[in-house]
């Protein structure tokens, strides 16, 4: 057995402990390792944990079509579940090395089968039911309103959130520790390979390109510190007063990031499942969470103006 297996406390499934929110250190990691090692007593890859996790999140976007309250507790159980499974094939892949490019890309595409199913089923559910207030029904108005919120604010609100998670990563444990990957050379690879022979892996290689093309033009500011850092700092390691530095300043934006992502979103969802008025999250989210969005992307980019000045 590798010492990787051998090594697999909770605190060692962590990505890093600057990154983890209260809910996932208490409860999303501890119950996701008992997944993880349950699925690595069967030798189970993690991507299969992955897969599972899309399924069980599908489901629950079903069950959130129906309004009585037994569809929603069971949709609220499903969505716990395969958030679950997706802190298991993250813990499972640290604990056992199977850490992959396809495991992360699989990883992105499976919370957004879960709340494209979510969303498609709230407004298949309320487009016949009356706006609030009025007697007039949500009709198109729901799916545009779901459209906005999910397609434009939700994908960026987790696009940032994971990108500065990566970034953090990489500042306090290196290239190893995080995923930061790069447009210009994801692209070069896509153009190295053929479609005959690596279609599949091709084409994902295109949408994931796309998916850090956007993270790259949403932080200028960073861009310019990356560049400026690779120059600086070409073929060496970053001096540890500049890794102590820019850890101080992203810290405090780590818990906007992770509002950003899954848990406040998904109890603000819970909630308005069982207070019968779903079109609240939307809502939520647009007002909300747009807010924090661009207080978190103001500060990072002040941060790391404030950084290329002074180290660069």
């Amino acid at each position: 057995m590798s010492e990787q297996i051998k090594n697999n406390s909770l605190q060692a499934t962590f990505k890093s402990q600057d990154t983890e929110e209260w809910l996932d250190i208490h409860f999303t990691r501890p119950l996701g390792l008992l997944w993880a090692r349950f699925f690595n007593h069967f030798d189970i890859h993690p991507n299969v944990v992955t897969i599972l996790s899309i399924i069980l999140g599908a489901a629950a976007g079903v069950m959130f079509y129906y309004p009585d309250l037994t569809h929603t507790l069971m949709g609220i159980f499903l969505l716990v579940w395969a958030n679950l499974y997706d802190s298991a094939d993250g813990q499972l892949a640290r604990m056992t090395g199977k850490k992959t490019r396809w495991g992360r890309i699989l990883d992105g595409f499976a919370g957004d089968v879960w709340f494209f199913t979510i969303y498609a089923a709230i407004c298949l559910r309320l487009q016949e039911q009356p706006i609030p207030g009025t007697d007039e029904p949500w009709g198109v108005w729901i799916w545009l309103m779901a459209a906005v919120s999910g397609l434009i604010c939700h994908g960026k609100q987790c696009q940032l959130a994971d990108y500065y998670r990566n970034i953090h990563l990489y500042f306090i444990k290196g290239k190893s520790g995080s995923e930061l990957d790069r447009f210009d050379v994801l692209r070069k690879e896509f153009h190295s390979l053929s479609w005959s022979k690596d279609g599949v892996w091709k084409l994902f290689l295109y949408f994931y390109g796309n998916y850090t093309r956007s993270q790259e033009q949403m932080t200028p500011a960073f861009q310019r510190f990356r560049a400026a850092l690779s120059e600086r700092y070409a073929g060496s390691e970053l001096s540890d007063a500049l890794r102590a530095d820019f850890r101080k300043g992203s810290l405090p934006l780590m818990k906007y990031a992770n509002i950003l992502t899954f848990n406040t979103r998904a109890i603000v969802l819970y909630l308005s499942l069982l207070a019968g008025h779903p079109w609240f999250y939307f809502a939520f989210e647009l007002v909300v969470m747009n807010i924090l969005f661009l207080y978190m992307r103001n500060r990072h980019e002040a941060l790391c103006r404030r950084m290329q000045q002074q180290y660069c």
